[in-house]
């Protein structure tokens, strides 16, 4: 799990600039037609996946009406494009697992393009299954670690289901089982604790460490597979020292 965090604060840059260009919502645009489709209700309390894109949403101040027209998309009462849904997996540079969530409405250009992308950055394309099994699906939150005090972050969120309180780059990670992902975040928001991140993510298990060219090609491949239209959300268990990811 180290070096999660780093990934966390590139995304975190990036994600300013991205929003002015409006990728931060299309992408959640996207997530939100869904799981309002697939979880077959526009009812964000009978519909966990849309409950937490919805979340993911007001995190990033998208207005409410945006919200409610890509429900109705996914709900079938607005028209709207009919995306779908497909992971892919591969290997980066100096071997570091790679996990990459689509969601698109042309899958032959999705895979061309990821394909290409990680060719162009020293990686490739793997079966699917050969890099997921090193992955957790967990709940995430990133905390700085000036805004709490360790004592108080742990009593909170541990009486509230949380599984780990772990220290990495200056901050405090939060880990918990997805189930209870929405109660450790609402007693965060009630006792005022600010947090960097909150989500839903993929954990790896173990990491692969970096250094030099293979650092800064892995980098350029996160950034471009995140860039990429057709790419809502990418994972890596790449650790990477910290000045590289600095001058990132």
């Amino acid at each position: 799990m180290s070096g999660h965090s780093k990934w966390s604060s590139i995304k975190h840059k990036k994600g300013a600039a991205d929003a002015k260009r409006g990728k931060v919502f299309t992408k959640l645009i996207k997530e939100i037609t869904v799981a309002a489709r697939m979880g077959g209700s526009g009812d964000p309390a009978a519909n966990p996946r849309l409950r937490t894109a919805i979340l993911a949403a007001k995190a990033e101040n998208m207005p409410k009406d945006n919200i409610d027209r890509a429900i109705k998309k996914g709900t079938g009462e607005l028209e709207g494009v009919n995306y779908e849904e497909n992971n892919y997996e591969g290997y980066g540079p100096g071997g570091a697992a790679v996990l990459v969530e689509s969601l698109t409405d042309n899958k032959n250009r999705a895979v061309a393009d990821i394909r290409h992308i990680f060719a162009k950055c020293g990686g490739n394309m793997g079966e699917n299954g050969c890099v997921s099994w090193m992955f957790d699906k967990r709940g995430y939150f990133c905390v700085d670690k000036k805004t709490v005090d360790e004592d108080k972050l742990m009593e909170i969120v541990l009486d509230a289901g949380a599984e780990d309180v772990r220290e990495d780059n200056g901050v405090w990670e939060v880990i918990t089982a997805t189930a209870d992902f929405e109660m450790v975040k609402e007693a965060l928001d009630k006792a005022s604790i600010v947090y960097r991140d909150a989500e839903v993510t993929m954990l790896p298990k173990n990491t692969t460490n970096l250094q030099g060219k293979e650092a800064e090609q892995m980098i350029r491949l996160m950034d471009m597979l995140d860039d990429c239209e057709d790419v809502q959300k990418v994972y890596t268990n790449a650790d990477i020292p910290d000045e590289i990811f600095n001058a990132a």
